[in-house]
């Protein structure tokens, strides 16, 4: 499924030292509000939500949360990292699964990708098999880490294969069969800086993959503020063109809006 034959993509003890982390951070406390967003404006009518590579589950704690009428699912590909989630979501039906092979045809209203397609060598494949299990009138909601002048060790160390560029996922989405519904980056505010930081990161002897976690209470607080502000941005319909993360929706069998 990726490109660390063994790790699936992450090293097995990154989840034990994640999912502290993520409780706390900024990046991902706003993408499961940009998450809960994107669901329940684009699939208002959704009653089921499947997740590939749902991690430690905090995305699944999350809409959980904003969104407790909606039936969970979650995949991973190594069934051991499955008791991060049923830790965080008793509820959630997981099932250990290839993304490039989803055991789903026409079955639920919503898939999901957060940072996962990028890890996987065979995207449009995986892509075709999310079109295929969806329902007609459903669709799909990815997020993927976006320009390669940000590639760095932080790259190497997760295993991606890639990050994106927004005409490439596109084209990838509409040439599996889906219709675009709305695409924009997030985590816009910051860019330079993370460009920076990435760039001092990579000349430096010493590396720590999770350093960009570790962050002050203060710096988390203001980088907060301005992704809770690019949050309420893309509500009001605002599109950006660059930013660290793209963020796409797309539908299966229907016209956009």
């Amino acid at each position: 499924m990726s490109a660390g034959p063994l790790s699936g993509g992450f090293k097995p003890e990154y989840f034990e030292e994640l999912a502290p982390l993520e409780e706390r951070n900024s990046w991902f406390r706003t993408r499961n509000r940009l998450m809960g967003w994107a669901i329940a404006t684009y699939f208002p009518e959704a009653c089921s939500f499947f997740e590939i590579g749902c991690g430690t589950g905090f995305v699944q704690s999350g809409l959980a949360r904003i969104l407790p009428e909606l039936e969970l699912y979650g995949s991973e590909l190594f069934g051991e990292r499955l008791i991060f989630v049923a830790r965080r979501v008793p509820r959630a039906n997981l099932v250990q699964m290839d993304a490039r092979r989803i055991a789903l045809a026409d079955s639920v209203d919503v898939i999901g990708a957060f940072d996962v397609l990028e890890h996987i060598r065979e995207n449009d494949l995986v892509l075709r098999e999310m079109f295929n299990a969806v329902r007609p009138g459903g669709g799909v909601v990815i997020t993927v880490p976006q320009h390669q002048f940000l590639w760095s060790k932080q790259d190497e160390y997760a295993y991606h294969v890639r990050r994106y560029a927004a005409a490439e996922l596109r084209r990838k989405l509409r040439a599996a069969g889906f219709s675009v519904a709305r695409m924009t980056s997030f985590v816009s505010l910051v860019l330079p800086a993370m460009y920076l930081s990435r760039r001092k990161k990579q000349r430096a002897a010493a590396f720590d993959p999770l350093d960009e976690l570790k962050i002050g209470r203060v710096t988390n607080a203001v980088l907060e503020g301005l992704l809770r502000a690019e949050l309420a941005l893309i509500g009001r319909g605002v599109s950006f063109p660059a930013g660290g993360s793209l963020l796409a929706v797309a539908y299966r069998q229907r016209s956009v809006k």
